[in-house]
């Protein structure tokens, strides 16, 4: 089968990126033809398997996105901020680069905004997937996006979203929408394993030995093999979240918790908020920059709980999901579509212990609360834990059977 798949962004990072290059892997390694059009130049730096990679030149240089951040030789506007004008060059470029590339047994393009608008105008039947992002940070509230929206998705074939979630928040953004199928993003399952510490610790020294010591913010911080050796040289209680260093992700939250906590912190990712958190920090906390799933997948067995305190909603709880197939028990904010992550693992959990997956929202205290508990358990009890998790992932959330979900 010949597969298109259309996503505006890069295939580093998180969400929508990691969503891209897992199945086009997934069903490169299927057999099947896959080409990905997106604005990574980078391929060689990816695990795609063996997909083709495209990238269109955008009209002025100019990416609309729902977050502002910095992209090496583009200029990103937030979408709500285009023109009229603007969306029509944008949407034109991207579904000329698809046309050229036809014919196709399936075109999916991510996000409802602009790759709705860029499926419907490349002419050929197309599916959509919602991640979410588009709808809360651009078109909630605005009149003209939403239409678009709703214009793009009544000629797509099908609609996929992640969680009940975000099927209502769709509803809400753009209206009722037809065709709408409920498929949760996946997790490498073969990649995120649980290991033993010295292994992993190992091993993650040798990956940050690999960084590049002059990367700009959306990389791993210079000297990391070094302070990874320093951080992990001791086995107190250690506590990750990785993710967006942004307010909403509620970093904030999880150091409130911490205080008073016979524990320490790791913070993986970049973000706009990064010098606020560091001067909220509590002691002994270690900011690694961004990292890759190269460094996250040898972390992981080194920490005891990941925290997902977003105050936000969310789509999915990927980066819970990720945490639970490394055996590690996460803990996450109990709302959108983090709390139906939460729910599966808890369902593979004993009954006295499924509160452990959860804490209210903006809730420090009980945080607080979840996280002594935890952390207070034997280590094999917590290690079994673990285990459970990684067993609802394999049960619910693997990149194989999300693959298929979505061929299907």
């Amino acid at each position: 089968m010949r597969i298109l798949i259309w996503h505006g962004y890069l295939l580093g990072g998180t969400g929508s990126n990691v969503y891209t290059r897992a199945l086009a892997h997934e069903w490169s390694r299927l057999g099947h033809d896959v080409t990905i059009v997106c604005q990574d130049r980078n391929r060689e730096r990816y695990d795609v398997g063996d997909a083709l990679v495209v990238v269109p030149e955008l009209p002025s240089g100019l990416l609309p996105v729902f977050v502002l951040d910095e992209y090496e030789g583009l200029r990103p506007k937030l979408l709500q901020d285009f023109t009229d004008e603007e969306i029509d060059a944008y949407v034109a470029a991207n579904a000329a680069a698809i046309r050229e590339l036809l014919p196709a047994d399936r075109v999916l393009v991510n996000h409802v905004l602009l790759g709705g608008a860029v499926g419907a105008a490349a002419g050929a039947p197309f599916v959509v997937k919602a991640h979410g992002s588009e709808l809360e940070y651009s078109m909630r509230g605005n009149e003209r996006l939403s239409r678009l929206g709703a214009d793009a998705l009544e000629r797509a074939s099908a609609v996929y979203v992640g969680s009940a979630h975000i099927r209502g928040v769709l509803e809400d953004v753009v209206g009722h929408v037809d065709r709408v199928y409920e498929v949760p993003p996946g997790v490498d399952v073969d990649e995120f394993v649980p290991d033993d510490r010295t292994t992993a610790l190992a091993a993650l020294i040798a990956e940050a030995e690999r960084d590049d010591p002059d990367g700009d913010a959306r990389h791993p911080d210079p000297g990391n093999a070094t302070r990874f050796a320093e951080f992990f040289a001791s086995e107190a209680p250690t506590v990750l979240y990785f993710g967006k260093l942004i307010e909403n992700k509620g970093v904030q939250v999880l150091f409130e918790a911490l205080r008073g906590l016979d524990a320490r912190a790791v913070i993986v990712g970049f973000g706009d908020y990064r010098d606020e958190l560091e001067a909220l920090a509590p002691p002994g906390t270690l900011f690694t920059g961004a990292l890759e799933h190269r460094h996250l997948v040898h972390l992981l067995p080194l920490v005891d709980v990941a925290v997902v305190p977003s105050i936000f909603p969310e789509a999915f709880g990927m980066v819970a999901a990720e945490a639970a197939a490394a055996g590690v028990p996460p803990l996450v904010a109990n709302h959108s579509g983090l709390a139906e992550v939460a729910a599966g693992i808890a369902a593979e959990y004993p009954q006295a212990l499924r509160h452990l997956t959860s804490f209210e929202n903006n809730d420090a205290a009980m945080l607080h609360e979840r996280l002594a508990e935890l952390l207070a358990l034997p280590a094999d009890e917590r290690r079994e834990l673990g285990l459970s998790a990684r067993c609802a992932v394999e049960k619910r959330w693997s990149w194989a059977r999300v693959a298929e979900q979505l061929l299907s």
